[in-house]
């Protein structure tokens, strides 16, 4: 028996039947809508004969375009998962008052929301903007594809299972109760002896090796592949800003991995990097995990200032205020994002002279952002403003975020940081920023550039009310949380005592619910457009009278972007071609040579998650055999022949010929 006992440990690890919550009523009420969700899906899929267009065109391809659109359908689904977190932690905070404990024990309201931080960072606000990134950037620059099409699709898979590892802790095991920066000692074995702190390692171990190498194709493809004609100063600024962010995460995502490195370490071998006790000290991790997060923070919001640039020239009318200055303010926040970390621990004793020198490199950053925002509007000054659902975004943006960067230089302020740092005042200026500018940026950049990677416009009258939900249940939801955290109320505590705070949560419930109406909307948008696409179809590649290149091509793009190689003469270089007589080509056409699909990013990210499973559940053969066919197929993908197919030059003139014909017809 004995024996047995240690075949099973040794192939199981920790995973049993206690590993599964069936004693939680909510988790198995969840995986049992998430199962029959899954079914539907896969039956669907059968019934309509998609899993060969599923294989064939999304999963093994290696285009840009494509897999730009997975990593915003792969933030959406995750947006769902996070958003349900925090309608969670708001009704729990809205009913738990007095005597009342709510209906979440604490130890499952700490894992949502230390689940709720790290959902809405890595799988939503991330794979928004790199997807956008991926869609728009090569077409902006006058590329076919980036620079490593691979690698692309390899980026992709590694973050999309990162997910899957967060998703799987919901109904095997645990997540983390530590909050989403995980800091010792809490994360270390002694006081989180289960798997929560494995997935959270492994889950971002996974993602973050996706995010880095997405930052290295991205910067190769801008500085290596622009078109004839495109300098640096005649690059479109959302690319500038796409440039800045790739800059950040391969400076910070690095970090990021050692850190996690260095505390797996603590928690699988027994080093004491992080642990007091040992030699160790936990103020190492805090400044190793904020040296790379915030950056992050604009690593996010770079490329949405970029899509508010493209946005606000496009819908009034104007060339963008001010070019020469928002590329040096880009530039400016890129270098002073990386001297500001220790703001976030100012409670911490670090000093008054440290203090004072990140509290004034933290006011300071905020002066290339305002630059940006008077930028903005004197773009719009006597503009002919159309008043476009991307437009109304970036409006309510313009608020938002002012209103929340000016919180943040409050908290620039040390002391008045050590009375705010542990208060709900910090989770509304986070929020503030995050949602005003990330997700609002996210908005107006997917329905801005929604019909020129399908071909129809989302719903207007849709996507209006989404906007007006979103931005009024954001200030329902947040300035409640501004004036608790001004009286000194703690952030992440799941109940309260004093039966006056109650209205004041009940008020931040009812914004969440406003929220909500908002993103279904959004959701439904996307239906309604796509049911009413002939309707809202746009047959000129360019519905919003764009101004940059991407504006040039047909709607969605075909596989090789431009039949030609387009050449540069100006800052807004659609603008410029349309201003000069542009008159599409009939002949001269050449083949176009295109990368193959590949299944090994596929195969590659899953062995990768396999392996974090098994190490995650101490299932040692597992981890062991799924990392030695990740070598073998690595090696092997390596020396596979380069393969790849032609377009032939009649093809690309009867595809470009027919798109002048469609032109025509519609002027």
């Amino acid at each position: 028996m004995s024996g047995a006992n240690g075949v099973r440990q040794l192939l199981l690890g920790r995973l049993g039947l206690d590993a599964i919550p069936y004693h939680e009523p909510i988790l198995v009420g969840t995986f049992v809508v998430v199962a029959l969700g899954t079914v539907a899906v896969l039956a669907a899929l059968t019934h309509f004969r998609g899993w060969g267009p599923l294989w064939r065109d999304w999963i093994t391809s290696t285009d840009h375009k494509r897999i730009g659109v997975m990593y915003v359908v792969l933030g959406l689904i995750m947006l769902l998962r996070g958003f349900s977190d925090a309608v969670m932690m708001r009704i729990q905070q809205a009913i738990s008052f007095g005597n009342s404990g709510g209906y979440l024990p604490p130890y499952h309201y700490d894992q949502i929301f230390t689940a709720h931080g790290v959902i809405m960072i890595f799988f939503v606000a991330m794979p928004f903007v790199v997807g956008l990134m991926n869609f728009v950037v090569p077409l902006q620059i006058g590329a076919r594809d980036v620079a490593f099409p691979f690698l692309n699709n390899f980026s992709f898979w590694m973050t999309a299972f990162g997910a899957v590892l967060i998703m799987l802790s919901l109904f095997v095991g645990n997540f983390a109760r530590t909050g989403w920066l995980a800091y010792p000692p809490l994360s270390e074995a002694a006081y989180s002896p289960d798997v929560g702190v494995d997935y959270y390692i492994w889950a971002l171990q996974v993602a973050g090796v996706g995010s880095l190498l997405s930052g290295v194709n991205m910067i190769a493809t801008i500085v290596k592949m622009r078109a004839p004609g495109m300098g640096l100063m005649r690059m479109p600024v959302f690319t500038w800003t796409a440039l800045c962010s790739n800059i950040l995460i391969v400076a910070a995502f690095p970090v990021l991995t050692a850190c996690l490195a260095l505390l797996a370490l603590d928690r699988y071998v027994g080093t004491h990097f992080f642990t007091n006790g040992g030699g160790g000290s936990p103020m190492m991790y805090v400044n190793l995990i904020w040296i790379w997060g915030h950056p992050e923070v604009y690593i996010l919001v770079l490329p949405v200032f970029g899509v508010f640039s493209e946005v606000v020239a496009t819908f009034c009318g104007k060339r963008l205020f001010g070019y020469a200055s928002m590329v040096y303010a880009s530039v400016v926040i890129t270098v002073l994002s990386y001297l500001v970390w220790l703001h976030h621990f100012f409670t911490m004793g670090s000093g008054a002279s440290v203090n004072a020198f990140f509290g004034i490199a933290t006011m300071i950053i905020a002066i290339p952002t305002g630059a940006k925002v008077f930028n903005w509007m004197f773009t719009m000054y006597r503009g002919r403003i159309r008043y476009e659902v991307p437009m109304l975004w970036t409006m309510g943006f313009l608020i938002t975020f002012v209103v929340g960067g000016m919180s943040g230089v409050l908290l620039a302020v040390p002391p008045a940081d050590f009375i705010l740092h542990n208060s709900l005042f910090l989770v509304a200026h986070f929020h503030n920023v995050i949602i005003g500018g990330v997700v609002f940026g996210s908005m107006a950049g997917i329905t801005y550039w929604f019909p020129k990677a399908f071909g129809f416009r989302l719903d207007p009258f849709l996507g209006k009310l989404s906007f007006w939900f979103w931005l009024i249940g954001f200030y329902f939801a947040f300035v409640p949380l501004y004036a608790l955290g001004l009286m000194g109320v703690t952030r992440r505590l799941s109940h309260f005592d004093d039966p006056s705070l109650q209205i004041w949560f009940e008020v931040a419930a009812f914004g969440t619910a406003l929220i909500f109406l908002g993103i279904a909307s959004f959701l439904l948008s996307i239906v309604m457009g796509y049911r009413h696409r002939d309707r809202l179809r746009d047959r000129t590649g360019d519905p919003w009278n764009g101004r940059t290149l991407e504006w040039s091509t047909a709607s969605p793009p075909p596989p090789y972007n431009f039949a030609f190689t387009p050449r540069v003469h100006d800052k807004d270089a659609w603008h410029d071609m349309k201003q000069n007589g542009y008159v599409r080509p009939t002949d001269g056409f050449i083949p176009i040579h295109l990368p193959c699909n590949t299944a090994a990013g596929f195969v590659l990210a899953a062995l990768s998650a396999v392996c974090a499973f098994g190490l995650i559940w101490h299932m040692w053969p597992l981890a062991g055999l799924a990392f030695a066919a990740l070598v073998f197929t690595t090696i092997r993908h390596t020396f596979r022949y380069d393969c790849g197919f032609s377009v032939s030059a009649d093809e690309v003139a009867s595809a470009e010929r027919r798109r002048t014909r469609m032109l025509t017809e519609h002027a």
